[in-house]
C-alpha cells in the first residue's frame, strides 16, 4: 500500500483503518518528542522588497529565480536597503521548512532541530532571537571570520528573485560542529531528517554523515532541488546524494533542470517523476517517493508502482501576497505529517494548506495557529 512506504520501521504508529474514527486527528502521538525532525542548511536573514524592473535589469536578475550571489552583486544589498521599504525575516530553506513544521505541529516544542553555521554578530542574534520564538531548536556552528549571510528577495509582482550572499552559512564545517558529540546525538535522536539542496553546495560531508546514518537506521531522508544551478553545477555533489533520499522534493523548473542534466529525454514532468523514483537506492527496504510541485497546478507524486496527482487550494490572484516562501512551507507542511507517520496524501494536503497561508502574507511568516486538520 502505497500509504505504508514513508513508515519507519521502529516507532510505528497503528495503521489507520485500525484506529477508531472518533480519535481527533489534531492529538500529538504518543511518539512525537523533541528533536524528532532534524534539518541542516544554510541560515540566511532575508531582506526582501517590492523593486521595479530596473533594479533586476541592472544586476541582470531574472524575475523569477534563486541564485548565489557574485561579485557584481555586491552593491544590490546596500542599495536594497537604501532604495526601497525592506523587511527583514529569518530565513534560509531549510530553517524555513523546520520553522513551518514546527508551527504546523504545535506541541511538543522543539521537535524540529536546526543546525547551520552563522557569525556572531547582530543578523546572527536575530536568527538566535528567530529560532526561539519559533520554537525550534537551533544550534549554530558560530565564528567569526565571516558575518551571517543574508539573502535579498527583490519581489516585482508574483515573481521573486533571491539573491543568497551565503557569508557565514559557507563556513560549515562537520569536524567543528556535526562531529561533537553533543551535537551526533541530537542527530541519532531523530526519526526525519530534511536538507534543501542548497546545502550541496556548503558541506557534502556533512549532508553524507547525515544521509548515511539515517539510510542505515531505516529512517527517511529527505532532499529538495532546491534551484536549477544546483543540479547544473552540482550534479557530481547532488548525485552522490540521490541514493540516500527517500523523499526528493521539487518544482516543475527544477525537475526541468535536472532532467537535462540527467539526459532523461523528456520534459514531461511526470516522466521526469518517474524516472528519479527509479534512479538507484541504497536502502532498498523504502522505495523512493519524488514529489514534484507546478505553483498553481496539481502537485505530482511518484511512487514505486504509481503516480499520484493533487490538485492545490485554490487562491485569489489578488490574495496572493509573497510566493517566496510558498517551497520552503510545502515541505514544512509535508514533514509536519511525515514526522507523525501519516499517509503521504495526508503529507500532501499538509504541505497545500502551509503554502496557502505562507503565499498570503509577507515573508515565510505565519499567524499564531494553524487551522488544518
Amino acid at each position: 500500500m502505497a500509504s505504508e512506504e514513508p513508515r519507519a520501521k521502529k516507532h510505528k504508529l497503528p495503521r489507520e483503518d485500525d484506529e477508531k474514527s472518533a480519535t481527533p486527528p489534531k492529538k500529538t502521538p504518543s511518539n512525537l518528542r523533541p528533536n524528532t525532525l532534524f534539518g541542516m542548511g544554510n541560515p540566511l536573514l532575508d531582506i526582501s522588497a517590492v523593486v521595479d524592473k530596473d533594479f533586476l535589469d541592472k544586476y541582470a536578475l531574472k524575475p523569477n529565480d534563486q541564485i548565489l550571489a557574485e561579485d557584481k552583486h555586491k552593491a544590490l544589498f546596500d542599495e536594497l536597503v537604501k532604495k526601497f521599504k525592506v523587511e527583514y525575516h529569518a530565513g534560509g530553506a531549510t530553517q524555513n521548512s523546520i520553522k513551518i513544521a514546527q508551527w504546523m505541529i504545535q506541541e511538543p516544542h522543539k521537535v524540529g532541530t536546526f543546525f547551520g553555521c552563522i557569525g556572531e554578530d547582530k543578523f546572527g542574534e536575530i536568527l538566535k532571537q528567530k529560532a526561539e520564538e519559533a520554537h525550534i531548536d537551533a544550534h549554530y556552528y558560530e565564528q567569526s571570520e565571516e558575518p551571517t549571510g543574508t539573502c535579498a528577495a527583490c519581489i516585482t509582482g508574483y515573481n521573486r528573485s533571491l539573491v543568497a550572499n551565503l557569508a557565514a552559512a559557507n563556513c560549515y564545517k562537520k569536524d567543528k560542529h556535526l562531529d561533537l558529540e553533543e551535537n551526533w546525538k541530537l542527530v541519532e535522536k531523530a526519526n526525519v531528517y530534511y536538507i534543501a539542496g542548497f546545502f550541496l553546495t556548503v558541506s557534502l560531508e556533512s549532508i553524507l554523515k547525515v544521509a548515511k546514518h539515517a539510510s542505515e537506521n531505516n529512517k527517511l531522508f529527505c532532499l529538495n532541488l532546491s534551484a536549477p544551478f544546483i543540479s547544473q553545477f552540482f550534479k557530481d555533489n547532488l548525485m552522490q546524494v540521490l541514493p540516500y533520499v527517500d523523499v526528493l522534493f521539487g518544482n516543475e523548473t527544477e525537475a526541468a533542470a535536472f532532467a537535462k542534466e540527467l539526459e532523461f529525454e523528456t520534459k514531461d514532468i511526470k516522466e521526469i517523476a518517474k524516472k528519479t523514483q527509479a534512479l538507484p537506492k541504497v536502502n532498498k527496504e523504502r522505495p523512493r517517493t519524488v514529489v514534484f510541485t507546478q505553483g498553481k497546478d496539481e502537485t505530482i507524486m511518484a511512487l514505486s508502482e504509481k503516480m499520484e496527482t493533487f490538485p492545490v487550494i485554490k487562491v485569489d490572484p489578488k490574495d496572493i501576497v509573497d510566493t517566496n516562501g510558498a517551497g520552503d512551507a510545502f515541505v514544512g507542511g509535508f514533514l509536519s505529517e511525515l514526522v507523525k507517520e501519516k499517509p503521504l496524501d495526508q503529507c500532501v494536503k499538509a504541505a497545500h494548506y502551509a503554502a496557502n497561508v505562507i503565499i498570503q502574507r509577507a515573508g515565510c511568516t505565519f499567524p499564531e495557529k494553524p487551522d488544518f486538520s
